[in-house]
């Protein structure tokens, strides 16, 4: 009897949080203004390159490791 009690009440409170919470989704604000000065292109590349960077890194320390294993073993 009290857990149905219980599953009631909170039914009714998150019914009630939503009800007065929907209207604050309907439309987002507009950030047009703000995205249409950015220029999206150069952080790309900058992002690219850095990641060129480190995969190049990864390969030469993967490289090494093997050059290595091979030596040890002999």
């Amino acid at each position: 009897m009290l857990n149905k009690l219980q599953t009631l009440i909170l039914g009714l409170v998150a019914m009630a949080f939503s009800l007065f919470g929907f209207s604050a989704h309907a439309a987002g604000p507009d950030m047009s203004t703000l995205t249409a000065a950015v220029d999206f292109g150069t952080v790309t590349a900058a992002i690219l390159a850095v990641a060129a960077a480190l995969i190049v890194v990864y390969i030469a320390w993967k490289g090494a490791q093997m050059v290595l294993g091979a030596v040890r073993r002999g």
